[in-house]
């Protein structure tokens, strides 16, 4: 199933998919937020340094197959299968866009 994302949050799993965490990073605002497995990441360089260290741990792919947007945030539920606990599992995005970046990512089970 294709869906129709944002330019941001496409971009995001873009970078996530084939750019590594210098392009990840770039998907967000200079003062971003990541909000992953009981962390938060502020900033570019925490989020860089963020994915690397995910890159690093685990491979794995992300597939989108569900938008939809409330409170002003974008959820995206996806289908992830890689080397990681639970795999394959479903995830949810929840961004928060600021003009043509991300400002805030959390992501939950």
């Amino acid at each position: 199933m294709s869906i129709k994302l944002p330019e941001s949050i496409e971009a995001y799993f873009d970078a996530d998919r084939d750019g590594g965490p210098d392009a990840v990073a770039a998907a967000f605002t200079e003062d971003g937020v990541v909000k992953d497995k009981g962390k938060t990441h502020r900033g570019r360089d925490a989020i860089r340094k963020w994915m690397a260290e995910a890159a690093q741990e685990y491979s794995y792919t992300v597939e989108p197959f569900f938008i939809a947007t409330e409170n002003g945030k974008t959820q995206v539920t996806t289908h992830a299968v890689g080397t990681f606990p639970g795999s394959p599992i479903d995830l949810r995005f929840f961004f928060v866009l600021a003009d043509d970046k991300i400002a805030e990512l959390e992501i939950t089970v």
